[in-house]
């Protein structure tokens, strides 16, 4: 049977900041659009990906919905298409919300298919009696999420409040310190020094054509400058607007100022009232169980809630490439309780899979969900993003394998469904000697096997060892401890 895992893309791909929307029968993924090893955020066309809602395991390319050079505002090409959202129209046409990076408009496209493509329609203003019907600008018309209630009235909602840990963005690095950082974050920073920013989530209603506003925007949620007192303390919006009506209830997905978590609030209307919720998923899993060090190295974070059926997930994603600008789409089921909370969820390999994966057959490596060494700190540390000479997924002639493994580094899967292995296969290339342990946990106390490794292999190599798994549902980590460096690209089960 056909399975599915995190990166729940094809390990090519790169749409971070999705927004999954049901139409029809068929589940749409709609977000920006990474590059392999890129340099900036969001550096290619839209393209929007669907799966039938009978099985989410089985995902296709609609192809490119929207280019950069549609837009008048960018004819010459030069501006990257940041987070997107989709809604279906009072009309029954379906209406694309954008923006370029940090430029002061909201663009809106339309396409009578959810797949596209979409046709530029123009940018969200005001009307005549306010501010003479200029475009909507204020408080960084950022990261725009769109809903179409149930009345037929839609709500536009963005923002971008940096704070707290992200501090940075008003700029004060020295000369100094600016030049000895990577030149793509040197020009972020320099470029973010001539904006000016707001300080709370914002939300507008919009008229029927969908691109003139109602009335005048207002705070939906405070930013993390303001939540003294309100019930967002430490975790006040920065960006990542995200919207579903759920049971009734508004719920309101953003990332928070700690940038690696999505937050969520709730509210009876949409578009005041809300209430600070919790963590829906953290893609270092900190915070889960109180958990501080991360599990896998972090970095900002978008996605937002679904409803398939009679279950709901939560879309996110994760780094790779030792960088902020190659983020590939992951999804977990989540919990909504009775009383309409959401506990925060783990991120795990399996994903959309509807359980644990078959311990049997071969798998990418870079489906782990765990990757920690002595370098992963609790913090992002956006002077070197991601930090590329820690342990991490990278992707090179499209083939994705993890790097830099070395002494004291933990690779682990979210979950296997162990039956009849009794045999781990591991395809590695590099200089290493040492051992490699296999364990059910993360620390590594209770091993179920390890190996004596000692390769000097340029190429890929697959060693072998014997594993003494217990039955059923398990997660799956291995430990290494020596000298030297190592790759891996597959990890594979065998039953003698």
């Amino acid at each position: 049977m056909e399975q599915v895992f995190n990166p729940y893309l094809p390990l090519i791909e790169y749409i971070p900041d999705g927004e999954p929307h049901v139409f029809g029968d068929r589940l749409y993924l709609y977000g920006s659009h990474d590059r392999a090893g890129g340099t900036a955020y969001c550096e290619d066309h839209y393209c929007v990906w669907s799966a039938p809602i009978e099985d989410l395991r089985d995902w296709r390319c609609e192809g490119v919905s929207y280019r950069r050079d549609q837009d008048p505002s960018n004819a010459a090409d030069d501006k990257q298409l940041w987070a997107p959202d989709v809604t279906q129209g009072p009309d029954g046409r379906y209406y694309l919300y954008y923006c370029f990076n940090f430029h002061p408009e909201i663009g809106v496209a339309v396409s009578d298919s959810p797949a596209g493509p979409f046709d530029y329609l123009g940018h969200v203003h005001y009307p005549p009696h306010i501010l003479g019907g200029k475009l909507l600008q204020e408080d960084m018309v950022f990261d725009p999420a769109v809903l179409t209630d149930d009345d037929g009235r839609v709500y536009l909602y963005y923002g971008f409040a940096p704070a707290c840990e992200k501090e940075f963005i008003a700029p004060n690095f020295s000369d100094e310190e600016l030049a000895k950082m990577p030149p793509e974050i040197r020009e972020k920073i320099q470029n973010l020094s001539s904006e000016s920013f707001g300080e709370n989530s914002m939300v507008v209603e919009l008229e029927p054509d969908m691109l003139t506003t109602k009335g005048e925007p207002k705070v939906l949620i405070p930013g993390g400058h303001h939540t003294a007192g309100t019930g967002f303390e430490g975790h006040g919006f920065f960006e990542a607007s995200s919207i579903r009506k759920i049971r009734g209830k508004y719920y309101f997905v953003y990332s928070s100022h700690k940038s690696h978590e999505l937050c969520y609030a709730v509210s009876d209307r949409p578009d005041k009232g809300f209430v600070f919720g919790g963590t829906l998923v953290s893609n270092g899993d900190v915070g889960l169980n109180g958990r501080e060090r991360p599990v896998y190295p972090m970095g900002n974070n978008h996605g937002g809630l679904v409803q398939v059926g009679e279950e709901y997930y939560v879309f996110y994603h994760r780094q790779t490439n030792g960088t902020e600008f190659s983020r590939q789409g992951c999804a977990e089921r989540v919990t909504i309780l009775p009383d309409g909370s959401i506990p925060q969820v783990e991120i795990t390999s399996c994903g959309l899979n509807g359980g644990a994966l078959a311990a049997s057959g071969s798998y990418p490596a870079a489906i782990a969900c765990h990757l920690t060494d002595p370098t992963v700190t609790g913090r992002i540390d956006y002077a070197d993003p991601v930090m590329k000479t820690q342990i991490r997924v990278t992707q090179c002639q499209n083939v994705s394998y993890i790097t830099s493994i070395r002494d004291g580094a933990v690779v682990g899967y979210k979950y296997f469904d162990f039956s009849g292995a009794d045999l781990l296969g591991l395809e590695l290339r590099g200089s290493f000697s040492g051992t490699v342990a296999v364990s059910h946990d993360a620390e590594g106390k209770s091993p179920i096997g390890e190996l004596e490794l000692g390769m000097d292999a340029p190429v890929w190599r697959m060693v072998l060892l014997p594993i003494v798994p217990r039955k059923g549902k398990q997660a799956l980590y291995l430990h290494f401890a020596g000298e030297g460096e190592l790759e891996l690209k597959r990890i594979c089960f065998f039953a003698e």
